[in-house]
């Protein structure tokens, strides 16, 4: 049995437009989730984006493991910012007393 991060370790709100893909009219995005429980923190790290180029995370959210928000996706930080999803990263370490969470690393 996995446990999950802890919700009151998840103080910030945050709203997610899950991307579903590209259509001849651009990208599109699932319906629009409000009041997602999550812990958010300014970062100023590199990362190789889904294309493989070299982009700056400016945030980093940690959500419960099962928040839908693949790479591409919209993401309205607490200060009301919108910011795009570069990568995701579900962590996991079943047996061990460490809770299961999903990273995002947003631009």
């Amino acid at each position: 049995m996995l446990s999950e991060v802890p919700p009151w370790l998840l103080r910030h709100r945050i709203a997610v437009e899950p991307y579903l893909g590209d259509s001849a009219y651009g990208p599109q995005f699932g319906e629009r989730v409000e009041n997602v429980p999550a812990l958010v923190a300014a970062v100023r790290k590199q990362l190789a984006d889904k294309d493989g180029r070299t982009v700056l995370a400016t945030a980093q959210v940690i959500a419960a493991p099962d928040l839908d928000c693949p790479p591409g996706s919209r993401v309205t930080l607490p200060d009301g910012r919108n910011a795009t999803a570069i990568s995701t990263a579900s962590h996991t370490a079943p047996g061990l007393p460490v809770p299961a969470s999903m990273e995002v690393m947003c631009q």
